[in-house]
């Protein structure tokens, strides 16, 4: 088929593209401007314009687009008009994934990270909606068992036809969309589950542990046991012993990392021995944004980490505290970028919490995603930390700049300093 994709530079879209392709499919895309991603899937070898251009509309096949992407968008208006087929990103999903064994991992947090291992563990191909280290992309192809990250923000992980479902957690979390209906969030987390053959789940999730459904369940206060933490040329190894399965070591600090490792080992002793297991699980290498150390020397550090929800951030926070401990650092500076209004809201409460054990709190500007903004009284809400608030940070050699009205006001250039946050703060925080 001939198919085209309206936001192609999104980390979601681009992966699937980048799947079709590979099936044999002739693909192209555009977005509103071009990006580290739009350039490498045009060295990849897809089409890729840049800004939208309904010129582009002519005789695909099938149009998918982004739920980012608006119904007067030029080319939605031009295929419709031509009497394209165009779909939303999840409609998609039986078109990429429709006669694939998938092992699918849903889940409010870390199921970037253990779709991530799961497909080191597997060596399959692979949808993540993160950047995995082991192959620096999104996207692997390799035959037709796959590991992908399942979206539950917008309901598609009920269209990912699972062949295994892995559910990491199952907190509220996208509430918007449904409706903020517990019941119907829950109803479909439960569906997502019965429609697979095997199934994979933390069961000290209240929810999940609630439920009468055949299972593999993990329960990580009993069956995860010797747990700790190494460094490795500065680079954050756990160590831990699952069930009566032995040990095991994977990239990453954290009690999390653990649960989320040992899902995916779960799931893929449905599919390879034990001993494979142990080997290619040493594959993976982090992800990034996620623990993502930016910059490394004895005495500075700066780690990118994707955290925006609260539960996410205070598990990063205790991963850095660890960090510190074996590095012998004592200063924990704190960079975050909340990241929608509607969330920072609606979590308020925690996100107070969640920066305990820092030195400093710097503030950025909220990342709306194209929200509306809302009246937020961050240096009244957040006044026990007496944060440092920024318009920017600038990253160069060994230092991180903060800017406000163009000036630099602060320059850290010892100890750690973590950013947090979904949006642009990615991007700052590298050395240009």
């Amino acid at each position: 088929m001939n198919i085209h994709f309206i936001g192609i530079g999104g980390i979601g879209l681009s992966a699937l593209g980048r799947f079709l392709k590979h099936d044999g499919h002739y693909v192209s895309g555009s977005d509103i401007k071009s990006s580290p991603i739009t350039k490498q899937l045009e060295e990849e070898g897809i089409k890729v314009i840049t800004p939208h251009n309904a010129s582009i509309i002519n005789n695909q096949d099938i149009v998918i687009h982004s739920a980012a992407v608006k119904p007067n968008n030029v080319e939605i208006l031009q295929a419709v008009e031509n009497g394209i087929k165009t779909i939303p990103r999840k409609e998609a999903l039986p078109i990429v994934l429709g006669d694939k064994k998938n092992y699918c991992v849903a889940g409010a947090h870390g199921k970037s990270t253990t779709t991530a291992i799961l497909a080191s563990i597997l060596k399959s191909s692979t949808l993540i909606g993160a950047i995995s280290k082991e192959f620096d992309s999104n996207f692997r192809y390799v035959d037709n068992l796959v590991a992908f990250e399942a979206d539950e923000s917008d309901g598609s992980f009920l269209l990912s036809n699972p062949y295994c479902a892995i559910v990491t957690n199952a907190e509220p979390e996208h509430m918007e969309y449904y409706n903020y209906d517990l019941k119907r969030f829950y109803q479909a987390y439960e569906s997502f589950l019965k429609i697979a053959k095997v199934r994979v789940i933390n069961a000290e999730d209240e929810f999940l542990g609630s439920l009468d459904i055949e299972a593999i369940k993990l329960h990580p206060s009993i069956d995860i046991t010797e747990v700790s933490y190494t460094l490795k040329n500065g680079e954050p190894y756990t160590k831990f012993h699952l069930k009566d399965l032995g040990e095991f070591e994977v990239w990453g600090f954290g009690y999390h990392i653990a649960i989320d490792a040992s899902l995916a080992i779960l799931a893929a002793l449905n599919e390879i021995p034990l001993v494979e297991i142990k080997d290619n699980i040493k594959n993976y290498k982090g992800i990034k944004k996620r623990f993502d150390i930016v910059q490394k020397s004895e005495q500075f550090v700066v780690i990118d980490d994707y955290a925006h929800h609260p539960t996410e951030i205070a598990a990063t926070m205790k991963s850095v505290s660890l960090y510190s401990n074996l590095k012998n650092m004592e200063k924990i500076v704190v960079i975050w970028q909340p990241h929608k209004y509607s969330r920072t809201v609606n979590n308020l409460e925690e996100f107070k919490k969640c920066f305990n054990g820092c030195d400093a709190l710097v503030i950025l500007p909220v990342y709306s995603a194209g929200e509306e903004i809302e009246d937020i009284d961050f240096e009244k809400e957040f006044s026990s930390y007496n944060p440092i608030f920024a318009d920017k940070i600038k990253a160069s050699n060994n230092k991180i700049e903060l800017i406000k009205d163009d000036k630099t006001v602060y320059t850290y250039t010892d100890g750690i300093v973590l950013g947090v946050g979904a949006g642009d703060i990615t991007y700052q925080l590298r050395i240009k």
